[in-house]
């Protein structure tokens, strides 16, 4: 981990050379979520590519961009398109654009995934605002010498997601009408679904969702000192007595379905945060 603070700075630099705000918020956007980006007022965007260090997005929906501007009247920046570890990737790679986030001044990491449903009570469409996880990807992006400009050595995890935020997020829920859950997500490696025995461990555990994303980024998040935010948008239900084979296109739709309530949320749970964090000064 020691070569990684330097990385992060070369990344901030060629970002600072166009964009030089200080973003409130970093956001990451998963599958089937990219057009929440249409609500930003874009002031500076950057392919993958283009910037130090960042990886190259293989997954099926992922634009592979970041994107710089003002959600409402908040400063983000914000990835459309995420890493993975079933790209090939390892977790302090996937993970250093949330080291970016911070470094370019985000004191909130506001992050979305696709996620399949093992709580019979959920159903496709739906949306569970993280209140914990359970990592099972057989790795942790902190694994390594640590560096303290970057994070302390061991990072307590007893609230990695902020219960003011998620209250937020319940609360303009409800306004709005949205269906939306609280519950657990749990993190696999992937690429492959998982089995039917496989889907009633993971819900044994306490698992509500499972995904292959989002635990790596808030562990990083937490490191960071950043507060965090999790929606998982339920794309299928994982029922192992009812179980009906994966459809990506199908679940890349339901995403884009539910991409709208997302963004109410999101919106509005970011729209509250600045203002009490505007108030404190």
């Amino acid at each position: 981990m020691l070569d990684l603070y330097d990385k992060v700075q070369e990344a901030c630099a060629l970002i600072r050379k166009t964009w030089d705000y200080k973003p409130h918020a970093g956001i990451i956007l998963g599958t089937g979520l990219g057009p929440l980006v249409s609500k930003i007022d874009v002031q500076a965007e950057f392919d993958y590519a283009q910037i130090p260090h960042f990886l190259k997005s293989t997954a099926t929906s992922h634009r592979g961009r970041l994107i710089c501007g003002l959600l409402g009247q908040v400063p983000v920046v914000a990835m459309e398109g995420r890493f993975h570890m079933y790209e090939g990737y390892r977790l302090d790679q996937i993970t250093l654009p949330v080291r970016v986030m911070k470094a370019l001044g985000a004191e909130l990491l506001m992050v979305s995934n696709a996620c399949g449903g093992m709580n019979p009570n959920f159903q496709a469409g739906d949306i569970m605002l993280i209140e914990d996880h359970i990592n099972l990807m057989g790795a942790n992006p902190l694994i390594g010498i640590n560096d303290d400009r970057l994070g302390p050595r061991f990072p307590d995890m007893s609230q990695p997601y902020d219960p003011v935020l998620i209250k937020d997020a319940l609360s303009i829920a409800r306004s709005a009408d949205i269906v939306a859950h609280q519950g657990v997500f749990v993190a696999v490696s992937g690429p492959n679904l998982e089995t039917r025995a496989e889907y009633r461990f993971l819900r044994q555990i306490g698992a509500d969702v499972v995904g292959m994303s989002t635990v790596p980024e808030v562990i990083v998040a937490v490191h960071s000192q950043m507060r965090t935010v999790g929606f998982s948008v339920i794309t299928d239900m994982c029922l192992p007595d009812a179980l009906e084979a994966a459809d990506v296109d199908k679940i890349i739709a339901v995403a884009n379905d539910a991409e709208p309530r997302l963004t109410t949320l999101l919106s509005g749970v970011l729209d509250r945060d600045a203002k009490r964090n505007a108030q404190r000064r």
